[in-house]
């Protein structure tokens, strides 16, 4: 398969002495050396490749090897497309026990202790979970930042259609207003760099090493706490998984209010969902709202 000019030049700076090869089908290009690269390019979607690898690239300072290293990123001018090189790896899907400890472990002492340096929630990017691009920008508070990401999600069901979505909006808003406020104002946290979107399908295992790979991130600084609450939602992740993790990061305090705040981020994942594939998970959303609100009345 012919190879594009910008993935050959950018190699050749990489490798100057190597020559490539490509498959029929994939994004996959081989170097001589045996190196393997993961490389895609696009003219329509940019800025959803600028904030994967801005995501890369600080999960793996944050955490090496347990992302795939980005090499390079970026606006061609010869061609007009967005390039996106990265480290490929062969990886088995299934976590065992011991994979999912060891992922657990080092998302706890290493990916999760990564803070921004401003020591803000946020995000300098947009970055997209799935298809949903995420404006972000920076916070003084998780409070503000989480109230913000919920107000997003919202704000594309409005423009879907507001008629629609009437009760999920209004509950929504009545989520914003009181059981974000009553959940989060409480907490006493340092931003964490979080993967955001760390359901069961993007985390891997390399048939290389055996070792955890968790990728396609989405990421922000934020509470902890957020990005094991999709995990729970989907399967494929063992309870050996939440018990190493919180041995290495206990829970926050007030810990009597984790499994609500569990609830409170899932409720993110679910508006998201009904976002990208319809009313299939509106449903649910709805019912975590609901219970919420209920549940932190005595907290008023």
């Amino acid at each position: 398969m012919t190879i594009a000019p910008i993935f050959l030049r950018k190699l050749r700076e990489m490798e100057p002495d190597s020559d490539f090869t490509s498959p029929k089908y994939g994004n996959t290009i081989t170097s001589s050396s045996g190196a393997v690269y993961f490389c895609k390019k696009t003219t329509a979607a940019s800025e959803q490749f600028t904030g994967e690898a801005e995501s890369l690239r600080l999960m793996y300072d944050a955490a090496p090897g347990l992302c795939p290293k980005l090499f390079a990123c970026g606006d061609d001018e010869e061609s007009g497309e967005t390039y996106f090189i990265s480290e490929y790896l062969r990886l088995g899907h299934g976590l065992s026990d011991t994979a999912a400890n060891t992922l657990a472990k080092r998302m706890a002492e290493e990916l999760h202790k990564g803070t921004s340096e401003t020591r803000k929630f946020g995000f300098g990017c947009p970055s997209y979970c799935g298809a949903t691009r995420l404006n972000h920008g920076w916070f003084d508070t998780w409070e503000e930042c989480y109230s913000s990401m919920i107000k997003e999600l919202l704000d594309h069901l409005r423009d879907k259609s507001a008629s629609r979505y009437s009760e999920t909006l209004d509950l929504g808003e009545k989520l914003r207003e009181r059981v974000i406020p009553a959940l989060l104002n409480p907490l006493e946290i340092q931003p964490s760099l979080l993967h955001g979107d760390l359901w069961s399908g993007n985390v891997g295992v390399d048939t290389g090493t055996d070792e955890p790979v968790i990728f396609d991130p989405a990421s922000f600084y934020g509470h902890n706490e957020a990005d094991l609450a999709i995990t729970r939602m989907f399967g494929g992740f063992p309870n050996t998984f939440y018990e190493t993790y919180h041995e290495h990061f206990p829970k926050s305090q007030p810990e009597e209010q984790y499994q609500l705040r569990t609830e409170l981020y899932e409720v993110f994942h679910y508006l998201n969902h009904t976002v990208l594939f319809g009313s299939g998970y509106e449903g649910q959303a709805q019912r975590l709202m609901k219970n919420l609100l209920k549940s932190v009345d005595p907290l008023q």
